[in-house]
């Protein structure tokens, strides 16, 4: 998909490593590229401000602000903090899929949806499994250097 699959990973662990870290099913589907069932993810109905990260190395990946209802069964995002994930073509199951990782780690978040019609302003739906993330209440994404900081929207 992009040039930056060719960069290395920034947490690089055996996977025998990964297995002690890791329970049982983020193992499945960080690391195996596995899917938890619809609707079964403790984020899929979750809306409180604060910034999603990867459970496997706790590099920020989602802001709140672009999470969405999708109604799709998985926590679903319209965009990621720059730089935070990784795009490659995934062909299984019959059909070609955008899969998302960890830039990080390389852990399997899920897959990119585009132009379906949602009401947001990529036309993209990230569904992401819930047990490839963690949140952090009310904390908000590193600012990149040499970005200029976010000025709040005022309010009328």
């Amino acid at each position: 998909m992009s040039s930056e699959e060719q960069q290395p990973l920034k947490v690089n662990l055996p996977e025998s490593e990964w297995r002690v870290k890791l329970t049982k099913e983020q193992f499945r589907i960080l690391r195996e590229k596995g899917t938890e069932p619809a609707g079964s993810g403790e984020y899929d109905s979750f809306y409180e401000d604060g910034l999603y990260r990867c459970a496997a190395c706790d590099a920020p990946l989602y802001e709140s602000s672009s999470k969405f209802k999708s109604g799709c069964g998985w926590p679903a995002f319209f965009q990621s903090i720059p730089g935070a994930l990784k795009h490659h073509v995934d062909n299984s199951h019959g059909m070609t899929r955008e899969e998302i990782t960890c830039a990080s780690c390389g852990g399997h978040l899920g897959h990119v949806f585009r132009n379906e019609g949602f009401p947001n302003p990529t036309d993209e739906r990230h569904c992401v499994n819930s047990i490839s993330m963690k949140f952090s209440d009310g904390e908000k994404a590193p600012q990149a250097a040499g970005e200029p900081e976010k000025i709040p929207e005022a309010k009328v």
